[in-house]
């Protein structure tokens, strides 16, 4: 489950975590341009992931820059912003986000970066700098289920999943639309997966009422993988990035192949941030071949930067949705300029349905 928390990063954890800098060997230090200590307050969405993102990430650039530590929090919540920014006291200075998220409130909540990049942007998947956010990595969420749940063969497609009556169990889904709730029922209700934008959310409503008595929604990724380990689920879709703990951490699951919905993670800065130099600097630096290698090891996610060289462990290779060794389903990457215009709309309305 999704935890809050403070966890400051910098100097004084070199001793114990140098190892854990990356791939190669250690950073040397290098002068940032900001010379003064500098602390930013990150927040990612808590759990095994955050604490691969502080390894991935944090570890070696505050060892490379030592005027830098991080305070950890989590979970990110664009509410939360807006309320701190109209209140005049931001505390957050970078926040894990969808990046249509961030686009829609360019400028109001968020503010518009100005990345100089370390990297050819060539090298770079398309959409990965934004006007208020850059990219991190592909986050794919695959269909899955407990494979003890299913003895005699567990669900096979998208449609297999809204079928209560051949695969009965209880179904598990996080309401966050970055992790394609509305494009999966789209697709059970007959949608073509090439054609699901623009989204037709109230048919995507309508097919989630069929589900509504036995699936749990869960508020966040961390909610659900906890609800997954502790067997209260029996199907359910889950990021890449949490399916790699649950394997790791020896829990029957299959992972099923058929049409699966992937979108760009992004960050953003929090309009007002006094931290905001320091953070694009930080930024630009998380989209270099070694840091996205490292965290696309850790995690499982597919990597932002065609020149990062993962080494895969055989739980993340598991989970590579661009492989087609591994996937040979369809992969639909969500259409970050619909969800621009019709973010707010979609959200209240499934917002106001979950509610109902």
């Amino acid at each position: 489950m999704s935890r809050s928390r403070s966890i400051l990063i910098g100097v004084s954890a070199l001793a114990t975590v140098g190892l854990l800098a990356g791939c190669g060997g250690s950073p040397e230090p290098v002068d940032t341009g900001i010379g003064e200590p500098q602390t930013i307050t990150y927040v990612g969405y808590g759990g095994a992931g955050q604490d691969a993102q502080i390894q991935a990430w944090q570890v070696p650039y505050t060892q490379a820059h030592p005027n830098i530590t991080f305070v950890n929090t989590s979970p990110p919540d664009v509410a939360q912003v807006k309320a701190q920014v109209e209140a005049g006291a931001v505390l957050w200075d970078v926040i894990a986000t969808a990046p249509y998220a961030a686009e829609q409130n360019c400028g109001t909540l968020f503010e518009p970066l100005e990345i100089e990049l370390t990297v050819p942007e060539e090298d770079l998947v398309p959409g990965s700098v934004g006007e208020c956010y850059t990219a991190n990595w592909i986050n794919a969420t695959p269909m899955a289920y407990r494979t003890d749940a299913f003895p005699d063969g567990g669900p096979e497609t998208i449609e297999d999943f809204f079928d209560v009556e051949e695969f009965p169990g209880q179904r598990g889904f996080v309401t966050n639309l970055q992790n394609g709730i509305l494009e999966y029922a789209s697709i059970a209700s007959g949608v073509d997966p090439e054609e699901v934008y623009p989204l037709d959310v109230d048919g995507a409503l309508e097919e989630l009422e069929t589900i509504r008595s036995v699936t749990t929604f869960a508020p966040n990724v961390g909610a659900l993988q906890q609800a997954v380990s502790a067997g209260q689920v029996d199907m359910f879709f889950l990021p890449d990035s949490r399916l790699v703990p649950l394997l790791q951490e020896g829990v029957d699951i299959t992972i099923v192949w058929d049409v699966t919905v992937a979108s760009i993670n992004a960050f953003a800065v929090p309009k007002g941030s006094t931290k905001k130099e320091a953070v694009e600097a930080f930024l630009a630096s998380v989209m270099e071949p070694g840091p996205v290698a490292k965290i696309s090891e850790l995690l499982g996610v597919a990597p932002i930067n065609s020149k990062a060289e993962p080494a895969l462990n055989e739980f993340s290779e598991q989970v590579q949705v661009y492989n087609p060794d591994v996937n040979p389903g369809i992969t639909v990457l969500q259409d970050i300029p619909w969800y621009t215009e019709n973010f707010n709309e979609a959200s209240t309305k499934l917002t106001n349905w979950l509610a109902g």
